[in-house]
């Protein structure tokens, strides 16, 4: 069972198939969201030092924090999930 890995910026990655949405932290509920996750040990931050400019939230509870914009990680996601599907 092969794994697709989507690029979240700066060398880090995250199995596609695992995304349940990319989504920006500006909002108030995002910034709680992140918050618990910082304290149910469910945060991985991917930031590399940089500001968190996507919130990646995973089927395993997890919340990623990504310094690219939700947009451009969306059209990597679309892009990869396309491919995939022309692949089978």
């Amino acid at each position: 069972m092969e794994k697709t890995l989507l690029n979240i910026g700066f060398g880090n990655t995250v199995v596609a198939e695992r995304v349940v949405a990319i989504v920006s932290p500006n909002s108030a509920p995002m910034k709680r969201l992140k918050d618990e996750a910082r304290e149910d040990k469910h945060l991985i931050d991917a930031t590399q030092g940089r500001r968190t400019r996507a919130l990646i939230v995973m089927d395993s509870n997890h919340i990623v924090l990504s310094a690219i914009q939700p947009e451009t990680i969306a059209q990597r996601y679309e892009t990869l999930m396309d491919a995939s599907k022309e692949g089978k």
